[in-house]
């Protein structure tokens, strides 16, 4: 059976669920987004919430289609208000004919509702929950089975995705399983005629999920067997759910009592021989500075993600930006060879997090994941992630020394890279030092052999580019002969891709460069630098233009930034790239 999915201006239905942090917002929306991701939905989740510790307005932002859907909608069809607050903030960003659940509790005083294009549907949340005997965040449920029933979703796909969040508490399960059935019995009991729905079909091998836990997931299938990291959003649910699944991985995951310590546990952790990571956001990354420095001077590989959020300091730290993109590339205590890719997707989050693993192991550097807010906190349906063709390279790791010459950690070669050995290897005396050294491994500061050992880091750089090429740094979509070409990375990746099918409604061609690799910069960029060119990145810099120009002496005539913490829309690219179509 074919799914079908109306909305009130286009394909997908959208909606906001609101409310009060503490009031299961969130849950809530992965909830509904699961269900519909059963029913043969592609679905896009966004949440909102300010850096408070208790308290403030939240909301989540749902997005179905029966055709893939890459970013939220400015506007929603739906709104699920679980306090007044929520009605009275997003009620203007409502499609007209859009219809409103909230609890009948709520009263509204004259002049507070000023648009008469809605429908409201009163449902009595705190009432029900206070008849099936649950605690009072269980209104949340009773909305979701109000918002079930009013988009035509089957009420059993959120009981068993109920079924299954509450496995082995099954009064819980009981209760919400009323809770579902009697918000979606009063929503039925209305006489209306909404005009946007759903028809499910067959069930699709898809999963749920953040980026998060792509990147997670991706570190795990790379043989990940430590992950250190001191909470810090949006980076912390990584550290989560890692530990959440330590046991079945087999990994050791901490949370020790800063990112120093953190970093340093990573250097220590692969200079043990097993493969490391770390997670952290600008704040931290800047901590852990010395310790990526240690890194490449000991060429001990090790995995950092930096989750970017608005600065400087604290910043907006619940929101999103791409403002940390030179503090990767260029961070750090004199001169080395690093790797920054930044992935777009769920599944590049996976892929390129595995790819970083083996990078790392090559060519014995650190290599960075440069994400950001929008990017893994958001939810989004995917295809299963394909582990067909993955390998784990260790590089030049040796488990004993069988050669007559003595073992040099620092042995000069034609590539750079050194055999590894580590503490404890047969036959091999290892020794690391974060001075300058001599290939034996002591400290020296003698200018022939601080040149020929720096000389010898940098050898590596040739065949980091080679194996860089080889898991495309760039990445075009759309048409081969463009209007327009629009640039980005990172989350402006949906958005941008979204932007592309509505621009060919309006007779539009463009195509979109998704630069993948921020270091080392790839060369190939250049051959799409003609023509109109639109430049779109989430910070007030055009960090990624810089680098275009640092690197190939282009300079973008057409910019559009972001900075105020929220990621793109379709619609603002569109906007964008029309105001230069016709110029």
């Amino acid at each position: 059976m074919i799914v079908k999915c109306t909305g009130l201006i286009d394909d997908t239905v959208s909606v906001i669920i609101g409310g009060e942090a503490g009031q299961g917002v969130s849950r809530s929306g992965i909830l509904l987004g699961k269900a519909l991701m059963r029913a043969g939905f592609h679905c896009y989740g966004r949440i909102d919430y300010p850096s408070l510790i208790r308290g403030g307005h939240n909301f989540y932002q749902l997005r179905a289609s029966a055709r893939e859907v890459h970013c939220p909608s400015p506007r929603a069809d739906i709104l699920v208000a679980l306090n007044k607050e929520s009605v009275l903030l997003h009620i203007d960003d409502l499609n007209p004919e859009g219809g409103v659940i909230y609890d009948e509790n709520v009263s509204f005083e004259s002049g507070e509702v000023t648009r008469d294009d809605l429908t409201f549907y009163p449902i009595p949340f705190t009432n029900i929950v206070k008849e099936i005997g649950g605690p009072t965040i269980m209104r949340n449920t009773v909305a979701l089975g109000s918002a079930a029933a009013l988009i035509g979703l089957d009420m059993n796909l959120l009981k068993d995705i109920v079924s299954e969040t509450f496995k082995g508490r099954d009064r819980i399960i009981e209760m919400n399983h009323e809770a579902i059935q009697r918000g979606w019995q009063k929503v039925i009991e209305f006489d209306y005629s909404f005009k946007c729905g759903v028809e499910a079909g067959e069930r699709p091998e898809r999963i749920w999920v953040t980026g998060n836990e792509a990147v997670a997931l991706g570190a795990i299938q790379a043989g990940c067997k430590f992950f250190a990291a001191y909470p810090m959003t949006p980076a912390s649910a990584a550290l989560h759910y890692l530990i959440a699944h330590e046991e079945e991985t087999g990994m050791v995951v901490l949370q020790p009592e800063s990112e120093i310590a953190a970093i340093c546990m990573t250097v220590g952790a692969s200079f043990a021989g097993v493969r490391a990571m770390t997670a952290t956001s600008g704040g931290g990354f800047a901590l852990m500075i010395e310790g990526l420095s240690f890194s490449a001077m000991t060429e001990t590989p090790i995995v950092t993600m930096l989750a970017q959020r608005p600065g400087p300091s604290t910043g907006l730290a619940t929101y999103t930006a791409q403002a940390d993109l030179f503090f990767a590339v260029f961070g750090g205590h004199g001169e080395f060879q690093r790797i920054v890719v930044a992935p777009g997707d769920m599944e590049e989050c996976f892929h390129l997090t595995a790819e970083a693993f083996n990078l790392a192991d090559r060519f014995q550097i650190p290599v960075i994941i440069l994400t950001d807010k929008a990017l893994i906190e958001n939810h989004k349906t995917s295809a299963t992630f394909d582990t067909s063709s993955y390998k784990i390279d260790r590089g030049k790791l040796v488990d004993s020394w069988e050669s007559n010459e003595e073992y040099l950690r620092y042995k000069f070669t034609d590539d750079g890279v050194s055999p590894r050995a580590v503490l404890g290897t047969e036959n091999a005396v290892v020794l690391v030092q974060s001075n300058e050294h001599t290939e034996r491994g002591f400290v020296t500061s003698k200018p022939k052999a601080t040149k020929e050992m720096m000389d010898k880091r940098f050898r590596k750089v040739p065949h980091i580019r080679d194996a860089v090429e080889q898991l495309e740094p760039v990445k075009v979509y759309g048409d081969e002969d463009p209007d327009v070409t629009l640039f980005g990375w990172g989350s402006t990746k949906g958005p941008v891709l979204e932007a592309i099918g509505m621009l060919s409604k309006k007779g539009v061609k463009t195509r979109f460069v998704q630069v993948r690799f921020m270091e080392p910069f790839p060369s190939g960029i250049t051959q799409y630098l003609e023509g109109a060119c639109v430049l779109f990145e989430t910070n007030r810099s055009a960090g990624l233009g810089t680098l275009i120009k640092f690197n190939t002496g282009f300079e973008f005539q057409h910019v559009a930034l972001k900075y105020d913490g929220r990621p793109f829309f379709a619609d603002e690219i569109v906007d964008k790239v029309m105001e230069v179509w016709t110029c």
